[in-house]
Formats: C-alpha cells, sequence, structure tokens
C-alpha cells in the first residue's frame, strides 16, 4: 500500500518553469515568440541571431516602438499584456501575441538580457533577468526599438535539453520560421545570422517576390502565380508555383491567417488539392498563401505555440483556398488558337477558355498588411530547399 501524498501547492519557481515548458518547447519557439513581439511593435527591420542552433544565444532585435521604462519589468510578469484587456478582447485578437505568457516563460528558462527604447526617451533602459527574476537595471544609450538576448536555453532544465536535436538541426528550425516570416511580412526587412553566417536577407519592400527570390531563388519567384481570390468575406492573396515547379516534401507551402503562420492539414490538403493531376506522383506544390477572414470567423487562442486556428466553418474555407489556386492555375495555362485567320488575319476566341481567364483575375480584396497580391511572373522550374 502505498503512503499518502498531500497535495500542495508548487513553489513559484517550479510553477514557472512547468509553465515554461508549455510555451517554450525549443529554440524554435522562443524565436517565434520573439518575432510575434517585434512584429507587433511595429517593426521594420528585424535582426535575428543565434549560436550553436538558438541553445546557446538567441538575439532579436527590433526598431519598434519600444518598452516604457516604468513597464520594463511589468512585462515579464506571467500574463501582462498590451495586446489585449478584457474576454471579449479574445474574440478580436488583431495581434501575433496576445496572453502574456512568453516573455516570463523565455525568462524562467533562460538568462536573458533585454534593452529597449521608446521615441520619447532620451536613453533606453536595460534589465538582466536570471531565473525569471530581474537582477540588474541600468540606463543605457540605445537606437529605439527591442533587443532581447536569451542565453544558455534550458541550461537549468535538463531533461527538457536532451529531448532537442543537434544544434544544425535546431538552427534549421528557426531558419525556416524566419522564412516564414519574411514571405507573411515582406514589408519587413529581415536579416537572419545563423553561427556567424547570414542565414537570410530580404529588403523588406513589400513585395513578396522579393522575398520569395531570398528564400528559393529569382528564377524560382519570377514563376509565381498571382493568387487573389474572394468570397463570402474570405480573401485568399499570395503567390503559388504553377504545376512545372514542384519539390519532395509540403515544406515550401506557407499557410497564413490573418497574418498568423499556421499549420493546418485541412486547408495544405486543399491547396494540393486544386493541382489535382497536374504534379508528378509525389511532388508538392510551392506557395505562400494568405487567409484573410473576419475576427468572429476564427480562434487562434486553440494551441500553445499558437501554431494552429479553428475557423467556424473549416469547410468554407478550404474550398476557397482550393478555389484560388484553382483559377491562377488556369490563368497561367497556354491559350489554344484556331489554327484558321480570319480574313483580316486577326486569331480567333480561345477554343479551351474564356475570354475572362485569359488574364488573371482582378482583385476583389482591400489592400492591407494581412490581404496583399503581389505581381504575376513568367513560368519557372524545381525548387531548392530553403536556406
Amino acid at each position: 500500500m502505498t503512503a499518502r501524498t498531500m497535495i500542495r501547492v508548487l513553489a513559484p519557481e517550479v510553477a514557472a518553469r512547468i509553465a515554461a515548458g508549455e510555451v517554450v518547447e525549443r529554440p524554435v519557439s522562443v524565436v517565434r515568440e520573439l518575432l510575434d513581439n517585434a512584429i507587433d511593435a511595429g517593426a521594420s527591420r528585424i535582426t535575428l541571431e543565434i549560436e550553436e542552433g538558438g541553445l546557446s544565444l538567441i538575439r532579436v532585435t527590433d526598431d519598434g516602438r519600444g518598452i516604457q521604462p516604468e513597464e520594463l519589468e511589468l512585462a515579464f510578469e506571467r500574463h501582462a499584456t498590451s495586446k489585449i484587456a478584457d474576454l471579449d478582447d479574445l474574440g478580436h485578437v488583431h495581434t501575433l501575441g496576445f496572453r502574456g505568457e512568453a516573455l516570463p516563460s523565455i525568462a524562467a528558462a533562460s538568462d536573458l538580457e533585454i534593452v529597449s527604447r521608446v521615441e520619447a526617451e532620451p536613453v533606453g533602459v536595460t534589465a538582466t533577468l536570471v531565473e525569471g527574476r530581474v537582477v540588474r537595471r541600468a540606463a543605457r544609450p540605445a537606437p529605439r526599438g527591442t533587443a532581447i538576448t536569451v542565453r544558455d536555453l534550458f541550461l537549468r532544465v535538463p531533461a527538457r535539453r536532451k529531448f532537442l536535436g543537434a544544434p544544425g538541426s535546431e538552427g534549421r528550425q528557426v531558419v525556416v520560421l524566419a522564412s516564414h516570416y519574411a514571405l507573411a511580412y515582406p514589408g519587413i526587412a529581415f536579416h537572419v545570422v545563423s553561427g556567424g553566417r547570414r542565414a537570410l536577407t530580404t529588403s523588406g519592400d513589400g513585395d513578396i517576390r522579393h522575398a520569395f527570390a531570398a528564400i528559393y531563388g529569382a528564377e524560382t519567384a519570377a514563376a509565381m502565380l498571382d493568387v487573389d481570390f474572394s468570397d463570402g468575406g474570405i480573401c485568399v492573396t499570395g503567390i503559388c508555383g504553377p504545376s512545372s515547379v514542384h519539390r519532395g516534401n509540403r515544406a515550401a507551402i506557407s499557410l497564413f491567417v490573418n497574418g498568423r503562420w499556421v499549420q493546418s492539414r485541412p486547408l495544405t490538403f486543399a491547396l494540393v488539392d486544386a493541382y489535382q493531376a497536374q504534379l508528378p506522383i509525389a511532388r508538392f506544390p510551392v506557395a505562400a498563401v494568405n487567409i484573410a477572414i473576419p475576427d468572429e470567423d476564427v480562434d487562434v487562442n486553440v494551441h500553445p505555440a499558437k501554431a494552429e486556428v479553428r475557423f467556424r466553418d473549416e469547410r468554407a474555407v478550404g474550398r476557397a483556398v482550393r478555389r484560388a489556386i484553382a483559377l491562377a492555375l488556369e490563368a497561367s495555362r497556354p491559350v489554344a488558337w484556331s489554327e484558321a485567320a480570319s480574313p483580316a488575319g486577326i486569331l480567333s476566341r480561345p477554343l479551351h477558355a474564356e475570354a475572362g481567364h485569359r488574364a488573371a483575375p482582378r482583385s476583389r480584396c482591400r489592400p492591407s498588411s494581412a490581404c496583399r497580391a503581389p505581381l504575376a511572373g513568367p513560368t519557372g522550374t524545381s525548387v531548392p530547399d530553403p536556406a
């Protein structure tokens, strides 16, 4: 017979590390949370540096709004956030972050330093946190924005660290994540350095083709097709490859919902299904597609790492994605002309398509950061692995 075990409240440091494990699983989880904060702060330039796959160093520097000096320590309190104020706000989340768990979770699993300055302050402020507690704070000259440095991730949580992959594998996951963010936000200049080497640089000029070229190459970017479709309040925009551009896995399919990178099997299936028999066996398309949908039709608070969302009508969203890709592919097909010419030498109407399919469809979406359509280009070739 086992001895009776008393119910007890865990010590704060133990509870903090347990909570940290729910939000911060590996280096790429840390990077995602920090990139979310930088984008929410209105950054136009973001620099990401990692060493040893992010285990020894992660540094994210942005030129966003910064954190007010009197709020710096408060930012590391659990469930402290500027993104939402009450329960009703959860139904209208317009930011990537909103729970107020990221910074305290990261600080509990590492040694962390933050430097931040707002526009109105002549100097910035820096703070050093060890095991989630502020141990040093001082004024410091700094440009506007925020720089967060995370060192020795999971060093004091060996049970978590031993289940991580090799530094090279962890580092590749970080670079792939940054690539998805660069496609979701082509108006932000991303600079990624891994192990002292440049892994990714985008111009931030707002053209998704330029961001795509930085990841997959100029030839592939030029081959991509415009995606621009709207139906029933669902707006699908972005770019997709013609059937001649493909790869051996689904890693080059980037899906965003209201600017949030998500991993969705139903939406990925809908996108791939639009190609039907146009791709070789065991080959998959290349695409970067954003689905803009009303806030009340999507729930973003369903996954600890915010990697998944739930739709009110998932089938309708899948149909919109499939239709958007199908229209882009249909508009890109070569036009078959009748061999018989008119007396005036004018070619007749296409045999297999309606006149409305000769060009890419006109945009029906309102231009915004979450619903942006790039320019179309010529056909291309197969796609290399990103970064």
